[in-house]
């Protein structure tokens, strides 16, 4: 069955999408800081970039290790590919879809929350929050060495008897669906929120407040966040802030880039002991063997002890 990545279809929708919301912005004076032109031709920039390397690298790639996987997995038995296990891999009935889409957005959403939890995919994935706005232009920011990875994650599908042009195709679609959550002029979509990943959402995973932090990390759906702990829905009564609390600081793609590599490398030279210089690697970012910076969770967790010891002075506080 032939099919065409819907990227490609995509791609110059994007692009419309981005100069109408620019457009709308500054014309309306409540959203006229919306874009910075330097932000955006940066992330304009890393998008061109992605979008041909993805073309080079990630679509090639995925398709050459999906279809290896898929026949190592599925070997082909009088013309019939059977699993291994013993049964027939599954065609192109519309519920195979379905289970294919739905496999997509469970592979997305731990793909997409190791790379907010494993140091050196962050490095990597910071590339996406690096900037302190949030709009259509910013869902287009996407780091380029991330494509040299993603299809790992995604092996067990062809591996399990999805066909792997069926796999690209529902990657395509999670893509389409993941770029127009990037913006604040929809409102909560309503019961939608109770199990979409809706674009309110998507503003509390991008948002730097420390409650905030590593929230929301589904695909279509929000269900695998509710089930796995890190499902929170947007306060209006929160200031959101958003982007990295270590940002480059820099509109250079060649900074944006690489300056959490860098970082990496600083870290790793403080200590001589392999074990901490593996868990400046692979460890949660903001790890460090001497306490000097905090994790996620570690940053929460005193979050919630000075919101207590708040809440409890502002109680007791006589009239």
């Amino acid at each position: 069955m032939e099919l065409t990545n819907p990227l490609v279809y995509g791609a110059p929708c994007f692009i419309i999408f981005i100069l109408l919301e620019l457009t709308y912005s500054k014309n309306h004076e409540e959203h006229h800081d919306l874009y910075d032109w330097k932000d955006l031709f940066a992330s304009g920039f890393m998008g061109v970039g992605s979008a041909i390397l993805a073309a080079l690298l990630k679509v090639v790639s995925a398709i050459v290790i999906f279809t290896y996987v898929f026949e190592l997995f599925n070997p082909a038995v009088n013309g019939v590919n059977v699993n291994i296990l013993g049964y027939e891999s599954f065609g192109y009935v519309w519920y195979v879809w379905l289970l294919c889409q739905l496999a997509d957005d469970f592979t997305y959403y731990w793909f997409h929350r190791a790379n907010h939890e494993i140091r050196i995919l962050w490095a990597a994935h910071i590339v996406h929050h690096s900037s302190d706005n949030f709009n259509l232009g910013t869902a287009v920011r996407n780091g380029w060495f991330t494509l040299l990875y993603k299809p790992l994650f995604y092996m067990w599908m062809p591996a399990i008897g999805f066909k792997p042009e069926m796999v690209v195709f529902c990657l395509g679609i999670e893509a389409l669906w993941q770029f127009q959550l990037h913006t604040v002029l929809l409102p909560k979509l309503g019961i939608f929120e109770r199990f979409m990943n809706t674009h309110t959402m998507h503003q509390v995973h991008h948002a730097q407040n420390v409650e905030y932090l590593d929230k929301n990390h589904g695909g279509f759906l929000n269900i695998f966040d509710r089930m796995f702990g890190t499902w929170l829905p947007l306060d209006d009564s929160i200031d959101v802030k958003y982007g990295v609390i270590h940002a480059p600081s820099s509109n250079n793609p060649i900074v944006i880039l690489t300056h959490e590599f860098k970082d990496i490398w600083a870290d790793m030279k403080k200590t001589p002991k392999l074990t901490h210089k593996l868990m400046y690697i692979f460890g949660p970012p903001g790890w460090s063997h001497d306490g000097s910076t905090l994790t996620v969770k570690q940053q929460q967790r005193l979050f919630k002890e000075h919101e207590s010891k708040d809440s409890k002075v502002a109680y007791t506080r006589p009239n």
